[in-house]
């Protein structure tokens, strides 16, 4: 160090010159941890802002949507209450008693409180968007709980569910038509998702449940037990092995014979084996057969409801003795009649009022 013509030394050690050179280096980086720090908080809180932006976007959208045209918010509205009355009517009939109203959402909610201040005028009209949502929710629910009920109810008989809509959808190809009737919740001919969900809930429910009516649970004949089941067995006329494909009913002769569900005379006539024979198509792949009947009380063509009296008890064709075979066939191939037996005394079938068909 120079100073008034003199020099004089300062020595530092090596030591010291490491602390200082670490205070330095920490001051340095304490400099850029710092601004790292700064520069993540301003992101951060930009983002915050961007999305606080975005929200208030939305919802002054969701305003500026009442504000805007009152009439075409009040045709929109229209048009949907008009969708979900045609969609009641023709699935549901009415809503079920006893169902508690599905709560509006909390969004939704907050959709009407907004508009409500911001819009007094159009308050109403908020309020009663707000009710159609929470309507559509409910039939929505309403309806995947039948569904599911009825998925429930044709796999206890040993039915697949989705063979029984895909024949259905199968015996729809055959022919379709009649004149457009577009549906639609928005003037501009626009389908909300909401809406288009529910129709697709209540469309299915509808298919399931048709497709369980048509499903034979009405027992055929009234007897107190079963002469030959389902499946193996020795032969009656041979005594070898033999596939028998329906159960046997004994009975008196002239015993009356119902139609085990609703559907439609395909047959009635002599058939190799079973004699007179009568079969009811149900739908869906369904059919059932009535076999050595001793006479017939309907004809090729004819609708019938589940119970309907068809035929009587006979002996006819390969038979030892007065009786009816009955089979269940779904795409023509038999299967287990018992479950379907089952499910209607559950359900009082062998004690429904059968009636004759004309």
């Amino acid at each position: 160090m120079r100073s008034q013509g003199q020099v004089r030394f300062l020595r530092v050690s090596p030591r010291s010159q490491m602390i200082a050179a670490g205070a330095v280096l920490g001051l340095a980086v304490a400099s850029l941890a710092s601004a790292a720090v700064s520069q993540y908080s301003s992101r951060s809180a930009l983002a915050d802002l961007n999305q606080r932006e975005a929200q208030v976007a939305r919802a002054e959208g969701e305003v500026q949507r009442y504000r805007k045209d009152i009439r075409t918010l009040t045709s929109d509205l229209a048009h949907r209450q008009q969708f979900i009355e045609q969609m009641i009517d023709a699935h549901v009939a009415e809503i079920p008693e006893g169902q508690p109203d599905t709560q509006v959402t909390p969004k939704t909610r907050a959709m009407v409180n907004r508009v409500s201040t911001a819009f007094p005028d159009a308050s109403a009209l908020a309020h009663i968007e707000a009710e159609q949502l929470a309507l559509v929710e409910r039939l929505t629910e309403h309806a995947d709980a039948r569904s599911q009920a009825a998925i429930a109810s044709i796999r206890k008989l040993g039915l697949n569910p989705q063979t029984l809509l895909a024949s259905s959808r199968k015996a729809g190809q055959g022919g379709e038509g009649g004149p457009l009737v577009k549906l639609a919740t928005q003037a501009d001919g626009r389908l909300d998702s909401r809406f288009a969900r529910m129709g697709r809930s209540l469309a299915r429910m509808s298919a399931l449940e048709n497709g369980l009516t048509l499903v034979p649970q009405v027992s055929p004949a009234h007897v107190a037990y079963v002469s030959s089941s389902f499946g193996y067995r020795s032969d009656p006329f041979t005594g070898g092995a033999a596939f028998h494909a329906g159960l046997d009913f004994p009975g008196p002769m002239g015993s009356p014979i119902y139609a085990a569900a609703k559907g439609r005379v395909t047959f009635a006539g002599q058939k190799h084996g079973y004699g007179n024979c009568i079969e009811v198509t149900h739908g869906n792949g369904l059919m059932t057969r009535y076999g050595h009947l001793s006479g017939f009380r309907t004809r090729v063509g004819q609708e019938v409801e589940a119970g309907a009296l068809i035929g009587a008890m006979g002996s006819t064709g390969r038979s030892t003795g007065p009786h009816l075979h009955f089979e269940v066939r779904v795409n023509d191939r038999p299967v287990n009649p018992r479950p379907f037996l089952e499910a209607a005394r559950l359900q009082g079938g062998t004690n429904r009022g059968q009636r004759e068909t004309h």
